[in-house]
């Protein structure tokens, strides 16, 4: 983790089957929403895909973990090395607001906060499905913004799927069963 990623960096439950998770990143607000909304910029940190700008605008997600850090660190049994979805932007508000479905059962928004030279980013994930998956997701947002607040102050995570491996376990012992 670098140090300009924490606020307390690990999420907790707003709600039984949401993960609220934030992160104090260098600014400005436009830096970090093209972080989240332009394809090229994305798949450095998260996911790739093109994402047209307009509610209700249909777009997809595609994976590759193991192509965010190098090394990539030991990917896990079961886990393909790219992995797709399809969501639709359901909420915008450049540069403070973006939220869109999570495949077919949940959502997930950002929300920005100018803080001075920083950025305060909220990312909210609702309708969970089961504890497994949700020890999964906050393990996988975790990483995801560590190596985004790594992007955005050109510094270094450790290895993308060790990092998630360790975050899942700690994520176990801090989320209620």
């Amino acid at each position: 983790m670098t140090e300009t990623a924490t606020l307390d960096a690990y999420g907790t439950l707003s709600e039984p089957a949401t993960l609220t998770i934030q992160r104090l990143l260098p600014g400005p607000a436009e830096r970090v929403w093209a972080y989240l909304t332009d394809g090229k910029l994305r798949r450095q940190w998260l996911a790739a895909g093109d994402m047209e700008m307009r509610v209700g605008a249909p777009f997809e997600f595609v994976w590759r973990n193991d192509e965010l850090t190098d090394p990539p660190g030991r990917r896990p049994a079961g886990f393909p090395d790219e992995h797709r979805m399809m969501s639709r932007i359901t909420d915008l508000d450049p540069p403070r607001r973006l939220a869109f479905t999570w495949g077919e059962s949940g959502s997930v928004s950002f929300e920005l906060e100018p803080r001075g030279a920083k950025v305060l980013l909220t990312v909210t994930h609702r309708r969970i499905s089961d504890r497994p998956n949700m020890l999964k997701i906050a393990a996988g947002w975790h990483m995801h913004l560590d190596i985004m607040a790594a992007r955005l102050s050109e510094g270094r995570t450790e290895p993308f799927w060790d990092g998630w491996a360790r975050l899942q376990a700690e994520y176990d012992r801090r989320l209620p069963g």
